[in-house]
């Protein structure tokens, strides 16, 4: 194992960061490949076991940078990719990007405009830093995951999939309800790629049934992954 020292100046979270990097074979993996980030093998993984991706899709990825998730769907020849984000990333041909808020009211506006018709998926890897306190930063994460699925139910075609990163115990019962009228599967998934100490889900939400009423929703059990 990879041991650093602390350097003048930096707190020892961040060294032990950096340990953890130098030493996870995923981000060496991703090095290797050419992926712009580990996470790029969540969204692999998830896609191996769900068949998410498919050639010719129209995507949208939310949370995008640093462009680990639109490397998968362009591997997959998905057709067109919009993404998002507030942090910049370097250009992928093949992919619309927007440098800009998730969260701010023009912007599901012109990734509609970006899109140009409906999306066979809609991704989110987003993320608020955290601050330490769990229910603080289970509301913000929430906040995103309820805005990315308002999104997802405008622009999906039927039959559509939605993915959300999550974290604790994953999507809240109510939102989970919702998305069980809305599409035909619900689950939770953490994929191997995802560090086992860490919190993060995904919620993955699969056969989008647009204005469709559900086929029964009672005794449904929200947790059910």
């Amino acid at each position: 194992m990879k041991k650093i020292k602390t350097a003048k100046g930096r707190k020892s979270s961040s060294t032990r960061w950096i340990e953890r990097q130098l030493n996870d074979p995923y981000v060496t993996k991703a090095k290797q490949l050419g992926y712009r980030s580990r996470a790029a093998f969540k969204l692999l993984e998830m896609d191996e076991k769900y068949k998410i991706l498919k050639s010719g899709m129209a995507v949208v990825d939310l949370g995008a940078a640093p462009g680990g998730w639109c490397q998968i769907a362009l591997a997959k020849n998905c057709s067109k990719i919009v993404a998002i984000d507030l942090l910049p990333i370097d250009e992928l041909a093949g992919v619309i990007f927007m440098q800009q808020d998730f969260m701010e009211d023009d912007a599901p506006q012109k990734l509609k405009e970006a899109l140009g018709g409906r999306a066979d998926v809609v991704m989110s890897d987003m993320a608020h830093n955290t601050t330490g306190h769990r229910d603080t930063d289970h509301l913000k994460i929430m906040a995103l995951v309820e805005a990315g699925y308002d999104f997802a139910i405008e622009i999906l075609k039927p039959g559509g999939t939605f993915l959300a990163k999550t974290f604790q115990g994953g999507a809240e019962a109510a939102l989970v309800m919702r998305m069980k009228q809305d599409f035909t599967l619900v689950r939770h998934v953490k994929p191997p790629a995802s560090r086992q100490d860490s919190s993060e889900k995904y919620v993955l939400a699969t056969g989008f049934r647009k204005n469709t009423p559900p086929e029964n929703t009672e005794n449904i059990n929200p947790y059910e992954a």
